[in-house]
């Protein structure tokens, strides 16, 4: 049997082995992780208010390039704040994603079986994009 002490002195070694593999490991390796329910749980269906409030805190969480004015910039740009805007030629969501590259995008970025009109997975995975490239450039219509 483990004594107490030495429990206590196991289990912090283990958590600064984690924390120096998690410092070691290249970003992305964290980024296939789900992004939790409760990160930035707003009631998108609510209207505009609420997704500029979701597209805040996404971009103050992950440190999104020009920060939340340009993000909701985007966002504006793209779909008028609105999740269920589609462009027949084969883009969607708030911030018009690729419906082509949806899955796997979300699955990268921590948004996996969510459907690319669900707006909190599309400001998600949208704004950890921007986060990766350091830029919105992959909406350069809007950027």
């Amino acid at each position: 049997m483990i004594g107490r002490h030495n429990l206590r002195r196991a289990l912090v070694a283990a958590l600064a082995g984690a924390s120096l593999l998690a410092l070691a490991s290249p970003a992305r390796a964290t980024e296939a992780q789900e992004v939790p329910h409760w990160v930035c749980d707003y009631d998108w269906d609510q209207g505009p208010w609420h997704v500029k409030q979701l597209i805040r805190c996404a971009a103050n969480r992950w440190d999104s390039p020009g920060g939340a004015v340009k993000a909701i910039e985007i966002a504006r740009c793209e779909s008028g704040l609105r999740p269920p805007a589609y462009n027949p030629n084969g883009y969607a969501g708030l911030f018009q994603q690729s419906t082509r590259y949806w899955p796997g995008r979300a699955d990268t970025f921590g948004m996996p079986d969510r459907s690319v009109f669900n707006a909190r997975a599309n400001i998600i995975v949208s704004v950890r994009m921007a986060r990766s490239t350091g830029s919105w450039s992959a909406w350069a219509g809007c950027g």
